[in-house]
Order: structure tokens, then C-alpha cells, then sequence
């Protein structure tokens, strides 16, 4: 499936009047993951409150010890700090990089904005080197406008 095919997926999830906002998200996760070989971790990461660091949210795929992230660590906190989309094609080759498993080679972070102030980001992470690439930028970035109407 492209990116412009599940735009309308992604809308229709977003603005469904059953589901709860983190029932939502997970169907989001679900719906990323399920439609790209190379995505196989997507979650999100929620500032906590008024503190420098971010928790875990909804996300589908491996376990992951790193549920409260400080500002500035590995490549979510460095997102929640640059506030600037994040592409890692090779995580051997970031000094600043949270390992989460050994079968994760790439990393795509982009940043959740609501009314101007990042309050989140989607993270995916890949079992494939160098797979990300504008057009998933773009799409995920489409992704979170819709997710930010849910705050």
C-alpha cells in the first residue's frame, strides 16, 4: 500500500467517535506496521507533564525496556530537544543511540506538535539499513497533524 492510500486510513482511524484517543494511537501503530516490511517497531513517546523526559505510549512490536526517555538521550530525546525530524539509516553509527535490540539497524523520529509546542513524536525503528526515506518523512509528519487534533 502507498503512502497517499493510507492517508484515508489514517483520517478514518483519527476521527472514529468509539474509540478512545489510545486505542486510537495503537490502531495507528497497528495500521504502520502491518503496512511496510521495514517498519517493524512504531510507537509513540509522550512528554511527561512539565519534566525533561518522555514516556512510552501505545506502540506495537518487540518489548522494549525504554518506557521514560530523558530529554537529549538516544534519538527520541534528542527529537524532543532539536524538535526536528530525526533519520538514523545506520544506528552502529550514532554515538548517542539507545540500543533496543540488535536486530534494529534505522530509525525514523518525527516530532508531535500541538498548537506550535511538541508533545510527542512517533519513533519506528527497522530491521533494514537506510530504508527511510522523504516520502516516509512526509507521510508520518501527515500522520501526527492528524494525531495532534486527537490533544
Amino acid at each position: 500500500m502507498t503512502f497517499e492510500e493510507l492517508k484515508p486510513k489514517v483520517t478514518e482511524i483519527t476521527t472514529n467517535s468509539v474509540m478512545t484517543r489510545e486505542e486510537k494511537l495503537l490502531n495507528i501503530c497497528e495500521l504502520l506496521k502491518n503496512s511496510f516490511d521495514y517498519y517493524n517497531w512504531v510507537g509513540f513517546y509522550f512528554r511527561n507533564g512539565k519534566k525533561e523526559e518522555l514516556i512510552l505510549g501505545p506502540y506495537v512490536g518487540a518489548a522494549t525496556d525504554h518506557t521514560v526517555i530523558p530529554f537529549g538521550k538516544g534519538i527520541c530525546g534528542q527529537v524532543a530537544v532539536s524538535n526536528q525530524n530525526f533519520v538514523v539509516p545506520d544506528v552502529a553509527a550514532q554515538d548517542n543511540y539507545i540500543a533496543c535490540s540488535f536486530t534494529v539497524k534505522s530509525e525514523i523520529v518525527v516530532p508531535l506538535f500541538v498548537n506550535g509546542e511538541n508533545i510527542g513524536q512517533i519513533d519506528i525503528d527497522s530491521h533494514v539499513l537506510d530504508p527511510f526515506t522523504e516520502a516516509d518523512e512526509r507521510f508520518l509528519e501527515f500522520v501526527n497533524e492528524q494525531i495532534a487534533m486527537l490533544f
